[in-house]
């Protein structure tokens, strides 16, 4: 094992002893449950195909190693530098979410992909909600500490455009998670009520918009709501696995539901877990998310940096906020919507994004972050 010497004032050595160790520990089981997985779940998916058996699981483990990397590499930055990485990608990505609309690959009715040569594609959506959330975060804090700064202005125009460019592919699902970050980081910064009560009502509004404009979620909340008014088959099948996979599983490589499931090696990735290695590995890879989000929210909340604060409450609440969702539409508590399980669901975009995501937020959590901010 590898002894870091407490007085090693070196860069690794520095990081070492002021990263959450606790939580990178987390987020590398998390990992350790996608290889997994990938490796239960992608066969059937890429023999459908018509692709070797482990193409997909092939893929993600180069997916996977760089996505480590990205996210080691940001963890080691200060939070001066994590704000100009955050405008760098969120031009980028902004850049490539409108693009979407002139030379993005319909599928399904919503154009949220870019094809690229000799990958599956890049959803930019995945890079703005990160990069957003910590922008947002520095303009909120700015406007805070000068009372003259339009950040509150700023902070709302970039949200409102993000969401504006999400609803036009239509993606209602990662509206949400980016409507949430935002108004988490909201109440953070202290709103009076009436200014929170508008929020909610509008959101709300919204969602009820949202139904009868968009068929495709008028059709996901109907069948939610009366299971017999359409097809459940995915979400029933999900369920059906579960119930066979019981407390310990019917074992590795046992399950029949990657077989049936179209979605299996992304959405519903959990619906395997639950089959094959039972409803005690289901609650283990809950409790990662949880504890990954709620460790977060603790260490923002004892930081002396405003930015800092809002930024980390952000990408925790995004971090968390996905896995819930992901995992509450497999199990039928909310209307089906499709959305990666952070590292554990196939993709090269949701795993080099959340990388991305939780390498800003191992940097700004580490001890001492408020100091290296002032510096």
């Amino acid at each position: 094992m590898i002894q870091v010497p407490r007085d090693d004032r070196s860069l690794i050595g520095e990081w070492w002893w002021t990263v959450d160790r606790w939580a990178l520990g987390a987020v590398l089981a998390i990992m350790a449950f996608g290889v997994l997985l990938t490796l239960a779940a992608s066969p059937p998916a890429a023999e459908r195909m018509h692709m070797d058996s482990f193409a997909f699981a092939k893929r993600q483990f180069v997916f996977l190693p760089i996505a480590l990397t990205v996210m080691l590499a940001i963890s080691l930055a200060s939070p001066r530098h994590i704000r100009r990485l955050a405008l760098l990608v969120f031009c980028g990505s902004l850049v490539l979410l409108a693009l979407t609309f002139v030379i993005g690959a319909e599928v399904k009715g919503a154009r949220r992909w870019i094809a690229v040569p000799g990958l599956s594609g890049i959803q930019p959506s995945e890079f703005v909600k990160p990069s957003l959330a910590v922008i947002s975060a520095w303009l909120l804090a700015q406007a805070r500490s000068e009372r003259s700064a339009p950040g509150y202005l700023l902070s709302t125009m970039l949200v409102a455009t993000v969401l504006a460019l999400l609803l036009l592919q239509p993606d209602l699902g990662m509206s949400i998670v980016v409507a949430s970050v935002w108004a988490a980081q909201l109440f953070v910064v202290g709103l009076p009520m009436w200014v929170a009560g508008f929020g909610v009502i509008g959101g709300a509004g919204s969602l009820v918009g949202a139904y009868f404009v968009f068929n495709h979620v008028r059709s996901r909340f109907d069948r939610f709501l009366d299971p017999s008014s359409g097809d459940n088959y995915q979400v029933n099948t999900a369920l059906e696995a579960f119930m066979n996979g019981s407390l310990f599983g019917r074992g590795p490589g046992e399950g029949t539901v990657k077989a049936e499931l179209p979605d299996a090696h992304t959405d519903f990735i959990m619906a395997v877990c639950g089959e094959e290695f039972g409803l005690v590995c289901c609650l283990l890879i809950l409790c990662l998310f949880a504890f990954v989000t709620l460790r977060t929210l603790s260490r923002a909340s004892k930081e002396t940096s405003l930015f800092i604060t809002l930024a980390a409450t952000g990408l925790g609440v995004q971090f968390g906020l996905q896995a819930a969702i992901n995992m509450a539409s497999t199990i039928q508590l909310i209307p089906a919507k499709g959305m990666t399980l952070p590292f554990i669901s196939y993709g090269g975009s949701s795993a080099l994004a959340m990388a991305i995501c939780v390498g800003m937020l191992l940097s700004l959590t580490r001890e001492h972050a408020g100091l290296r901010e002032a510096v």
